[in-house]
């Protein structure tokens, strides 16, 4: 299948899975599913290309085993977290908000959005699905491989660590600055960062899909700028005390020592 068939297919088929998704939420009243599905939709999309697309066998292979053990844990991370704890905030502020219009605006302001940054984002591992050469694995795919397990460890011990220290009920309140906490303020999302930059490095080595660093750019801005960091900083310095000295001696996002006060 040519590279332009494949993007067809995974963007009508991300289209339909977002589109009944939302057809669950509305039956349900709870938005928040969509987080849920956000890295299992990535996992869809690799296992999609490697049955339809005709590139290196290895490397289709590497990209959605990276995808699949990325997009899966996060997936599960987040169901054990939010299932059975009613809509997140976020959502339910803008179901108040638009009232009865909430249902169908969602579908595009969420679901077509969120189905539309997942085939952008995901452009590297579409594109190097299809691309023959070279056949096998070299120093640039293991490369790639090593930055995404950085960014795995990052993203699922930070998860990890916070999870356990929400789960004293003497933190209640408190700022989490232990662990990968003491380094950066969003490991999990340096950890991101560092897994859609290596799954880009591995689609490099095909030397076609060099321009799909789209993908993790996109990503990069969601992190750093718009729903990731940014977002939760302006909610937690509101409701932790003590967090805008976390703030000054800590990185906002990429790893570093901390300042000393």
């Amino acid at each position: 299948m040519s590279t332009a068939g494949l993007l067809a297919v995974e963007a009508a088929l991300v289209l339909a899975l977002v589109t009944a998704l939302w057809a669950l939420s509305v039956v349900v009243r709870d938005t928040s599913i969509v987080d849920i599905f956000w890295g299992s939709g990535f996992v869809v999309v690799a296992w999609v290309g490697f049955a339809l697309a005709d590139g290196s066998p290895d490397r289709r292979l590497l990209l959605a085993v990276l995808v699949t053990v990325w997009g899966l844990r996060l997936s599960i991370y987040l169901a054990r977290r939010n299932l059975g704890k009613g809509e997140d905030q976020r959502y339910a502020a803008m179901r108040r908000r638009h009232g009865d219009r909430w249902p169908l605006r969602s579908l595009v302001v969420v679901f077509w959005l969120q189905g539309a940054l997942i085939w952008v984002v995901s452009l590297p591992v579409q594109v190097a699905m299809t691309d023959p050469t070279p056949a096998g694995l070299g120093a640039l795919d293991w490369a790639g491989a090593a930055v995404w397990a950085v960014g795995l460890s990052f993203e699922a011990l930070g998860d990890w660590q916070l999870a356990r220290f929400k789960a004293d009920p003497a933190n209640r309140g408190k700022v989490m600055d232990r662990g990968l906490w003491r380094y950066t303020r969003h490991p999990n999302y340096f950890g991101d960062f560092c897994v859609w930059w290596g799954i880009w490095l591995v689609a490099l080595a095909t030397g076609s899909a060099w321009w799909t660093a789209l993908g993790p750019a996109v990503m990069s801005i969601l992190l750093i700028r718009v729903s990731g960091a940014a977002l939760l900083e302006r909610s937690l310095s509101r409701r932790r005390e003590g967090y805008a000295d976390y703030v000054a001696r800590t990185s906002g996002f990429f790893p570093w020592p901390p300042r000393r006060g």
